[in-house]
């Protein structure tokens, strides 16, 4: 058993353990995400075998106590061919880091690991009842620690999320538009979205780290500044997604990007 240490929040864990998940399916081993045996409870792959408390606590401790060996995978430009091996001999092994990359096995096995973070019925009967028709565009604010990641090269101002999603709807005239808008700042300035986007729907969510996403991944479209959230939220159904690089760059259809293009290309 191959134990995946996540480190970072619920996105990051996502992609991390997919990595994993991955590598462990093409090679016969079998893997476990040790945040996902007790937080973000989400997801069915919070009830599958072996996702649970007990191995999360056992798995822990194993390796705090140096009972089994824990592999570092953090640097980005390592050569892991040595703990690939020790991946395949070894019975049991922690592992953690986010430079654990294998893009081609991902992709490989992608729609095992959608299926594994399919989303628990509640959270769908919850998104369901949000859902309405039109193009529906969703929108992720990005606060908080953006404004320290990448120097807060990516922390926009409600105006600059108000032009791009402009931006975006002079791309679609004739298009009835409902704008989701999900996030982490508390503070945001709802009625400033709500006027300057006069004749779109605008709807604020509020919903918990796993209904955003799923809100999101049932949108037709995906707006936000570079984000693993709003990426694993285009992986489900393969949606077109704007991270915003520059708020002041026009928007063209050509720079929405999928998901397989774009995990390979995380800020």
């Amino acid at each position: 058993m191959i134990f995946v240490h996540d480190k970072g929040r619920m996105a990051n864990n996502m992609l991390q353990y997919g990595h994993f998940y991955a590598w462990g399916r093409e090679h016969g081993r079998k893997t476990m995400s040790m945040r996902f045996a007790y937080k973000y409870q989400y997801f069915h792959i919070c009830h599958t075998r072996y996702h649970n408390f007990l191995s999360y606590v056992f798995a822990k401790y194993a390796a705090k106590w140096g009972l089994i060996p824990t592999l570092h995978f953090d640097d980005k430009d390592a050569d892991y061919s040595d703990y690939e091996q020790q991946m395949l001999k070894r019975r049991l092994l922690v592992v953690t880091g986010w430079e654990a990359r294998w893009y081609d096995l991902f992709l490989k096995y992608k729609k095992e690991i959608v299926q594994l973070f399919a989303f628990d019925k509640a959270v769908e009967q919850h998104t369901s009842s949000l859902l309405h028709d039109g193009l529906r565009l969703g929108v992720h604010i990005r606060r908080g620690d953006y404004a320290s990641f990448h120097g807060g090269r990516f922390l926009y101002s409600d105006e600059q999320y108000v032009s791009v999603i402009r931006s975006f709807v002079q791309l679609h005239p004739d298009k009835e538009i409902m704008v989701y808008v999900c996030g982490n700042d508390p503070n945001l300035n709802r009625d400033y979205y709500r006027q300057q986007l006069d004749g779109c729907e605008v709807v604020f969510p509020d919903g918990n780290p796993g209904e955003d996403m799923c809100l999101l991944s049932h949108c037709h479209y995906l707006i936000g500044a570079p984000s693993t959230f709003t990426l694993v939220a285009s992986m489900y159904r393969n949606l077109p997604l704007y991270w915003i690089e520059d708020p002041a760059l026009p928007m063209t259809e050509e720079r929405f990007k999928t998901f397989d293009y774009l995990f390979q290309h995380i800020y």
